[in-house]
């Protein structure tokens, strides 16, 4: 790796969503925000959903990413995650009526599995967001 990159891979059980050099990687780990540059300490840390920004010398891309982990070692970023999408592949009209369904579960309670729907409820609101951190 060149000493002012990192490789970022995000890595799902379908494919490798990305695989790209970055300057910097900005992501939603459990206990905040976490920003990563090149030279960055060994670590790993759990991830919630949300959306994942990182900066190329071609420019600013943007990942939902749905939760999982990172782990950052040798200027190398490796995210596992159940699932990503890239900015571009993501549907907001799709999305925002994932939220509004998951919202109505939520408001109602009967018969529902309610982990399962604020699961559902923090996809559909990191994919809208996403997609307006984007813009």
């Amino acid at each position: 790796m060149a000493g002012n990159t990192l490789k970022l891979e995000i890595i799902t059980p379908e494919c490798v969503t990305v695989s790209d050099e970055s300057t910097s990687i900005v992501l939603n780990a459990i206990d905040g925000y976490l920003g990563i540059w090149p030279n960055h300490a060994p670590m790993i840390a759990g991830l919630r959903p949300g959306a994942l920004h990182y900066s190329t010398t071609g420019g600013d891309k943007y990942v939902f990413v749905s939760g999982g982990f990172v782990e950052v070692s040798d200027n190398v970023v490796s995210i596992i995650a159940p699932s990503a999408e890239r900015v571009e592949d993501i549907d907001l009209a799709r999305a925002e009526a994932a939220k509004k369904r998951a919202e109505e579960r939520l408001k109602n309670r009967d018969n529902i599995d309610v982990a399962r729907a604020q699961a559902a409820l923090a996809r559909a609101l990191g994919r809208i967001n996403t997609v307006n951190e984007s813009k």
